[in-house]
């Protein structure tokens, strides 16, 4: 098998380049790269790297993926996360092949309690969530041969995150204000990447099992909650901290250009039913990453 990379470098495909490996063959460009095109941004590059190394699966992790930024940058985020999705879901139903892609829970718009499932109607809330939603649909409409993860908070030991900050600013600060009324399920970047590559490995038998699937960690948090957690772990792993207070606050004392959905719950249960996984409990991947990192 030949895997074609997108996005190597970020959290997702990072882990990627380890748990694909054992696949097959993993070609993986760069941006920057001389002979393959790995920049979402030049959409002619990337259908002429597809036609190069033919491969068996895409794998794109790459995304325009800073919510802020796409609300003063619409075309860009259009280009990365609807109209690259686009070519390379035409590219690969040309030479007959899979392509895997990353989608967000800010295709939904945050109401009620309820987790939302595959089949619930998307209603995004920002240029992120529609762009997100277009390269969905875009890829749905030319590949018949897709898998479509959507996920949500996602992290990893490598490069910044939440917990990352929390540990910072705990060190630095007496008192710390957090978010409280926005619910979803910290997500490993290497539960992401393992899960795609248990996929793959089983649609090479069941090609049936093509679609859209929610893909995040078991249980639910809110962000006060999961920095409360996070400097618990610090505690017992007696690292100094200075904080002595952390208070919840609601998403609008936070004012940001993109508005946040305030449920970000995704329920699995068809990943969990059609490829026979159970996914761990949020908790137990954060405490690993912590572990590393504290």
């Amino acid at each position: 098998m030949k895997i074609l990379l997108l996005g190597k470098n970020g959290q997702v495909g990072w882990e990627l380049q380890r748990s694909l490996a054992p696949l097959g063959e993993l070609v993986a460009p760069g941006r920057d790269d001389a002979d393959l095109c790995g920049d979402l941004s030049k959409l002619d590059g990337l259908a002429r790297t597809v036609q190069t190394v033919r491969p068996d699966v895409i794998v794109n992790a790459a995304a325009h993926t800073a919510v802020d930024r796409a609300e003063s940058e619409p075309e860009l985020a259009h280009t990365l996360n609807a109209l690259a999705p686009g070519v390379l879901a035409r590219e690969a139903a040309k030479i007959g092949a899979w392509l895997v892609h990353y989608s967000t829970d800010y295709v939904f718009d945050g109401s009620g309690n309820r987790p939302w499932i595959e089949t619930d109607t998307p209603a995004p809330l920002s240029v992120y969530g529609r762009t997100k939603l277009e390269g969905e649909r875009l890829i749905q409409a030319a590949c018949p041969q897709h898998l479509i993860f959507r996920t949500s908070w996602v992290y990893a030991a490598r490069g910044g995150n939440f917990a990352k900050t929390m540990l910072r600013l705990a060190q630095e600060r007496e008192r710390l204000t957090v978010v409280s009324d926005q619910f979803g399920a910290p997500t490993g970047a290497e539960l992401i990447s393992d899960v795609t590559a248990l996929a793959i490995r089983q649609l090479q038998q069941h090609p049936e099992h093509a679609g859209l699937y929610h893909l995040v960690a078991g249980g639910e948090t809110n962000w006060f909650e999961y920095a409360k957690h996070v400097l618990a772990q610090a505690q017992l792993a007696q690292q100094a901290i200075k904080i002595a207070e952390v208070a919840p606050v609601p998403t609008s004392s936070f004012p940001t250009p993109a508005k946040r959905p305030h449920n970000s719950r995704l329920n699995t249960t068809k990943l969990q039913t059609t490829f026979g996984l159970t996914l761990p409990p949020w908790t137990q991947g954060v405490d690993r990453m912590l572990a590393e990192t504290l």
